[in-house]
């Protein structure tokens, strides 16, 4: 992940946008306040499978992103996180729109 897309998840965490770890995701997907999920890469299979079920029978977006659960969560400021929930439709936008720019990077060979 780069600096700008762990900035968005580090805003939302301070605008309080955000559910922080697996079971409190799963709680945010189920209560209807998720817009996005993102799990870490190195979540545990049965942890991916859990969030990854649950958000698509909530049908809410479910990514496993490129960051470790260290490194997700040190930009909400924990140790670690396997997940991390959004609930802001803005700060939804700002995050994809931050990886969108990298993945655009990327192809282009930058």
């Amino acid at each position: 992940m780069n600096k700008n897309t762990l900035g968005v998840l580090g805003l939302a965490t301070r605008a309080g946008k955000t559910a922080a770890g697996a079971n409190n995701a799963v709680e945010a997907v189920r209560a209807g306040k998720a817009k996005l999920v993102l799990i870490a890469s190195d979540a545990s299979e049965n942890t991916k499978k859990q969030v990854s079920d649950k958000s698509r029978f909530y049908k809410v977006e479910c990514v496993v992103c490129d960051a470790g659960s260290e490194e997700l969560g040190r930009a909400i400021g924990k140790s670690s996180s396997a997940a991390v929930a959004i609930t802001d439709p803005g700060f939804v936008t700002a995050y994809k729109k931050s990886t969108g720019a990298q993945t655009a990077n990327r192809e282009r060979g930058m």
